[in-house]
């Protein structure tokens, strides 16, 4: 089978995204900011003009991680906070949350650093992250920032997807449809 495309345009550029089936009937548009400074770095400055006050950045690993780095980078090299995968054995003790993104097979649980907790404790956050869809990842986040004692001031990513772009509590720069089998938009 060929490879099917959406175009569209980031940030003001021009990207195609590869079309990857998650079901036998529906594909999603795959965005990928790895190894694309040009585009990180523009949507980084797009949300950065979008964004609420806030005291620290916060997102989960992986693809969020260039995205909020820039960000924070742009802001005058600002500390941030990741929501990991599984725990490092650095980390002082951890929080965690369960999820079950349509990117990933199985179930995940994210964690958060103990230490990163408490200076999160009665600070601004703001939630990053590259797309938002089925509002999993972001639940989950939202629950580590809760159980830190953060506030959440604001939820921003780059592309909302299916349900998530009716959401009003998320800031966020494109929609990215949803695709039949055959490549067209929902």
């Amino acid at each position: 089978m060929t490879q099917m495309y959406h175009k569209m345009k980031i940030a003001g550029l021009d990207r195609e995204l590869p079309l990857c089936p998650i079901s036998d009937e529906l594909m999603i548009g795959a965005f990928v900011i790895f190894g694309d400074p040009e585009l990180t770095t523009a949507c980084a400055q797009e949300l950065l003009r979008r964004a609420p006050e806030y005291d620290y950045m916060i997102s989960a690993e992986a693809k969020g991680i260039p995205l909020v780095h820039e960000m924070a980078r742009l802001a005058g090299n600002q500390k941030y906070f990741l929501a990991r995968k599984h725990p490092k054995l650095y980390m002082t003790g951890v929080f965690e949350a369960e999820l079950h993104s349509i990117t990933t097979d199985k179930d995940q649980k994210l964690y958060l650093d103990t230490a990163d907790a408490e200076l999160m404790r009665g600070k601004r956050i703001l939630i990053v992250d590259d797309v938002i869809s089925t509002g999993e990842s972001l639940a989950a986040i939202e629950h580590l920032v809760a159980k830190a004692g953060g506030e959440i001031v604001g939820k921003m990513t780059v592309l909302a997807e299916g349900d998530a772009q009716e959401r009003p509590d998320i800031i966020y720069l494109e929609k990215l449809p949803l695709f039949d089998k055959n490549g067209n938009v929902l």
